[in-house]
């Protein structure tokens, strides 16, 4: 299966928005972002919800370091001590420790999740607390590779739209999403691709 980002799909795209064209020209083609569908990283876009990617980074690898292994019943053994202790906020040890017992329980199986249509996906990971459209949203672009998907919760994304569409309200910025059919996840790469490189920053 083809990855996100491929030279066919970018060649559609680009006709059809010139500004993609643009920011392509300008910072070059988007990595492909991609990470393994599971447990962990599911729990690495938790711990990533609302803060910058460098805290939680550093905040699963303390974490991580400290589990024998990064499982749910591994996560469940921890007090809110240790919890503290590894820089995860009591609201975020809740949301890990709801995934964990939804896993535990059987209520949520990550392996199905692959061959599943979009919209049962995001049923099934917004039925656990913790998890909203956002978290929905990166795990089917990022864990999934899911072709159409558009992140409007997403700050990066948003901020980059608004700049190089020289718009401003959410109406406005869905309906330059709506240009990207059925290539909205590599529109919403190519507007991280922008942000990152604009600003000397990465992922």
């Amino acid at each position: 299966m083809q990855g996100i980002v491929n030279d066919e799909d970018i060649g559609k795209l680009k006709k059809k928005d010139k500004t993609i064209s643009f920011a392509i020209e300008k910072h070059g083609i988007p990595p492909n972002w991609k990470r393994d569908p599971g447990f962990v990283s599911l729990s690495r876009i938790i711990l990533e919800q609302q803060v910058s990617l460098e805290s939680a980074n550093a905040h699963f690898m303390k974490l991580n370091d400290y589990v024998k292994s990064f499982s749910p019943k591994e996560l469940l053994r921890l007090t809110d001590i240790e919890m503290r202790e590894c820089q995860i906020s009591r609201q975020k040890a809740s949301y890990l420790r709801t995934l964990a017992n939804a896993i535990i329980d059987n209520h949520l199986n990550l392996d199905d999740l692959a061959v599943m249509e979009e919209d049962a996906i995001r049923k099934d990971l917004m039925a656990i607390k913790g998890i909203g459209k956002w978290t929905s949203d990166i795990y089917l672009m990022f864990c999934l590779q899911r072709k159409d998907i558009f992140p409007i919760g997403d700050i990066a994304v948003v901020k980059t739209v608004k700049e190089l569409y020289k718009i401003e309200g959410r109406e406005d910025i869905l309906a330059v999403s709506e240009k990207w059919i059925p290539f909205r996840s590599l529109g919403s790469y190519c507007m991280w691709n922008y942000y990152l490189k604009s600003r000397h920053s990465r992922f």
